[in-house]
């Protein structure tokens, strides 16, 4: 008989802020028998207290073509105008070996839901200038029609040629404030 020991280890202790040069939100989503991918640049987020919390500015968002861009910024998706910023709040966060679970609000187009978000950790380092660094990968599905972005074309075959369910995923490096 054996037995399994689980490790779970607590958040790194003070305040923690995203790098944005070296951190990432974007999402992909089903379409038109491919996948779509979109990245926001203008990325905040901190970890502090146990508590993870970020945004992003939807007027940020990249994709391969500038119309498009704009498209994704009017009414029919993310409402750039009337909701500049999509944001996330943590409720609760654990880490158990480098498996991160996250649980917390996402706000789209002032539309908050409840989200989970799983990924990986990598522990704490000491970057060449002493700055001590995590990293965080998270990643989440959520339908988009939950959030009012219900615009679609149906193709030919009469299936919407836009997927419902989006994948989101973050990549953060996080630095230790003085």
């Amino acid at each position: 008989m054996s037995t399994i020991t689980q490790t779970v280890e607590v958040l790194p202790a003070g305040t923690w802020a995203v790098d944005p040069v070296h951190s990432s939100i974007g999402f992909e989503i089903a379409y038109m028998g491919g996948t779509f991918r979109g990245t926001f640049s203008g990325v905040e987020a901190s970890l502090a207290d146990g508590v993870l919390s970020g945004s992003a500015r939807v007027d940020s968002v990249r994709v391969q073509d500038d119309d498009l861009t704009a498209h994704l910024q009017s009414p029919d998706f993310f409402d750039a105008e009337r909701h500049p910023v999509l944001g996330f709040t943590s409720s609760h966060l654990s880490i158990e070996d480098d498996r991160v679970v996250v649980d917390g609000t996402l706000t789209i187009k002032g539309i908050a839901k409840p989200v989970e978000l799983t990924g990986t950790a990598a522990p704490p380092v000491t970057d060449p200038y002493g700055k001590e660094r995590i990293g965080l990968e998270l990643t989440t599905t959520v339908d988009r029609t939950d959030f009012g972005i219900d615009w679609n074309v149906p193709l030919p075959s009469g299936e919407p040629a836009l997927s419902n369910e989006v994948t989101i995923a973050a990549q953060l490096f996080l630095v230790k404030e003085a």
